[in-house]
């Protein structure tokens, strides 16, 4: 089923004001899209899907489903299908039982829901578990039997709170592309909470970023990296981090000099002509700016910023050095085997259009690139 969900001014206050856990979020997850609410702990992405389930109030705000307002409706009444972290089965049934549990209330045939079930335990690997009681398993199959029982069942919208938590990685990841090509394949409206990135950019359409109950962006896996909104989506997306340094800028019409604060002088310099007449206008506005860079265009070279060798690490596809300027670590990292040894000097190439530029007092973007935000 395909339904449109939206979030508009949500927000959840508890106690007496003391914690504001979602403040004014707003967003909207279009029909059959898989949106991932991404986040530390305490951001306020489980909060956020508590509300829409039904088990927590709003303080402020609405949320619609197809148009209908569910916000003051009780679970049951929501039409959404949720998979709970903690996984919530009926310890008296059957992993079978529990999965077709939701089923029974669609009046379909003893034939019809063991398809159905069976279906959908050979998807998640627990067909050999269907006769076994929730006590007697393991807590990953416990984990995949809650999201079978939440996928089985025809819902206007889906809640998928860490549902592969408990997964050994090689599973999960083979699991992973099953769940996203049944979601498409089922047109599902989906709400995903992870701290997994490598699991949002997977799974979702659109990751919701969020911090101090805050929307930080709401993007693409690929927008988010290549234009956070922020310094904290930029150094929060990305593994390893974006490197982030503050600079000033210096502009002599010919030359666009980078100098990285307590350096001695070390500089990113660029013709002025790599980098658009706007985008450098705009930096000589800014008093204070902090550069930032993915490990993955910091190139080692023969020339660029000079900077002592910390560790470096052939991880068998990659090659990752952690190196130090004026006190502040910088990544790179090489798809090629690279040696350098501790303590040794090395320069690190940054081409403009790698180059991420965020204002230092409010961390909010000025340019990517060569293009201004």
């Amino acid at each position: 089923m395909s339904s449109e969900l939206v979030l508009k001014d949500v927000d959840k206050i508890y106690g007496a004001g003391a914690i504001h856990a979602v403040k004014d979020l707003s967003f909207t997850v279009k029909p059959g899209e898989i949106t991932a609410l991404l986040g530390s702990s305490g951001c306020g992405k489980t909060s956020t899907l508590r509300m829409i389930a039904g088990f927590e109030t709003l303080t402020n705000g609405s949320i619609t489903l197809d148009g209908r307002p569910i916000h003051a409706l009780p679970p049951a009444q929501r039409n959404v299908a949720m998979a709970f972290e903690t996984y919530s089965l009926y310890p008296p049934l059957t992993i079978g039982e529990n999965i077709s549990f939701a089923l029974k209330a669609q009046k379909l045939g003893q034939a019809d829901v063991g398809k159905r079930v069976r279906d959908m335990a050979e998807m998640l690997e627990i067909g050999d578990v269907l006769h076994k009681y929730p006590s007697s398993v393991s807590g990953g199959q416990q984990q995949r039997a809650s999201l079978g029982r939440a996928l089985v069942r025809p819902a206007g919208l889906y809640l998928l709170d860490e549902p592969m938590g408990q997964l050994e990685p090689q599973l999960r990841a083979v699991l992973r592309g099953r769940i996203k090509h049944y979601l498409r394949e089922h047109k599902c409206t989906t709400i995903l909470v992870t701290h997994d990135q490598t699991e949002a950019n997977a799974l979702a359409d659109r990751i919701a970023v969020m911090e101090g109950g805050v929307l930080q962006q709401y993007a693409t896996p690929a927008e988010l990296k290549a234009r956070p909104a922020n310094l904290f989506v930029g150094t929060f997306i990305g593994e390893p981090p974006m490197n982030v340094f503050p600079v000033e800028v210096r502009d002599d019409g010919k030359t666009v000099n980078f100098t990285i604060t307590g350096s001695d002088g070390q500089s990113l310099a660029y013709a002025a002509a790599d980098l658009p007449q706007a985008v450098r206008t705009r930096l000589q506005s800014e008093t204070a700016l902090m550069l930032g860079v993915r490990p993955h265009a910091v190139h080692i070279g023969r020339s660029g910023l000079k900077a002592r060798v910390v560790t470096c690490q052939w991880l068998g596809d990659q090659t990752h050095i952690a190196t130090e300027i004026a006190g502040r670590t910088v990544v790179s990292v090489s798809h090629e085997q690279i040696t350098a040894k501790p303590g040794e000097t090395i320069a690190l190439g940054i081409a403009p259009h790698d180059l991420h530029v965020f204002a230092a007092g409010t961390g909010a973007a000025i340019a990517h690139g060569a293009e201004l935000v």
